[in-house]
């Protein structure tokens, strides 16, 4: 599509453009940066380019070059050539600020991305280092346990104190297992009353927890009992 114009007020935003290698309607460019265009056949006296009547072809051209490592510069230029008389209009200005404005709003929805992912990311090395430290907890209590071998009743003892601490079932009749530890996020799946989950993350209102079949999620402290 081509912003910042249309033909048909009812459609405000001009479809069908295509991307090509080079157009005429420009003259060659000899600057630095590399060089895009897109063109819209068959428009006819399109909004926003001077004095512009007759059927003909919108070409609109992207010059972007880099300043630095960090840093980019682009340069757009847009213009409507009539079919049958040949003559040139040039855009007032609202196509290319429009188009710069369209490129700028994708570049910050494909950053917000990379940051969500990277926070996501975040979350998941923290999940996985709570339940590496429970495990390291495990085989550290497991070794001492086996090294004291005092009696079968406090080998006992102490697994069961163990998975006191780091299991829980679901309370009756059931509860949801969420995507994030607020009452409004997303219902992952709905666990059956006295489903038994592993604790990986502790916060004073909710635990991250892992259930028999992986399925990783969050669920309020109040809907899980400890283990019988």
């Amino acid at each position: 599509m081509i912003h910042g114009t249309h033909v048909f007020d009812k459609e405000p935003t001009l479809t069908g453009a295509t991307a090509v290698a080079s157009t005429p309607m420009f003259a060659p460019w000899n600057g630095q940066g590399r060089v895009f265009y897109k063109i819209r056949k068959d428009v006819v006296a399109p909004r926003h380019f001077r004095e512009s009547e007759d059927l003909g072809t919108i070409a609109v051209r992207y010059v972007v070059t880099s300043e630095g490592e960090v840093h980019t510069r682009i340069r757009i230029d847009a213009i409507f050539a009539e079919t049958a008389h040949r003559r040139l209009h040039l855009s007032d200005g609202t196509v290319e600020s429009s188009e710069f404005k369209a490129i700028q709003e994708h570049l910050q929805a494909i950053q917000f991305a990379a940051e969500e992912a990277a926070d996501a990311k975040r979350r998941r090395d923290s999940a996985e280092l709570v339940r590496q430290t429970v495990i390291r907890q495990r085989e550290d209590e497991t070794t001492r346990l086996a090294a004291a071998r005092s009696s079968v009743q406090d080998l006992e003892q102490r697994i069961n104190a163990m998975r006191h601490e780091v299991e829980r079932r679901v309370k009756p009749p059931g509860a949801d297992l969420k995507s994030a530890p607020f009452r409004t996020a997303a219902k992952v799946k709905t666990l059956a009353a006295y489903t038994e989950v592993v604790i990986v993350i502790v916060t004073p209102p909710w635990y991250g927890v892992e259930t028999p079949d992986g399925q990783r999620g969050w669920m309020p402290v109040d809907q899980l009992e400890s283990l019988p």
